[in-house]
């Protein structure tokens, strides 16, 4: 396979109103069981009170069931608020989100 290399010859530039959008990052809570969903949904309410108390700039958040013996909670934060957020709710795992 060949590949293929150019350069370009003119300056990229970008509107004033341009905004480079930082990662963002699922973490999220595994719970498994037969009350995985139940215990999933409930945990989502508690994200959004700890969002809410410390007036965060969070609107992600959510549970999906992934079948009937696992469920998950998440909160989507930037790659900025990682972290601290992290080290804070001890969140299971994350992944990178993509919309």
């Amino acid at each position: 396979m060949d590949l293929l290399f150019f350069k370009c010859s003119k300056k990229l530039t970008l509107p004033n109103n341009f905004v480079f959008m930082s990662r963002q990052i699922k973490l999220i809570w595994d719970f498994r069981g037969p009350a995985a969903a139940k215990t999933a949904e409930h945990h989502e309410i508690h994200l959004k009170e700890y969002i809410a108390i410390e007036k965060l700039p969070i609107t992600i958040t959510g549970f999906e069931s992934k079948n009937e013996m696992h469920a998950i909670a998440f909160i989507v934060v930037n790659d900025e608020q990682m972290i601290p957020m992290r080290d804070a709710l001890k969140p299971h795992r994350g992944e990178l989100y993509i919309p």
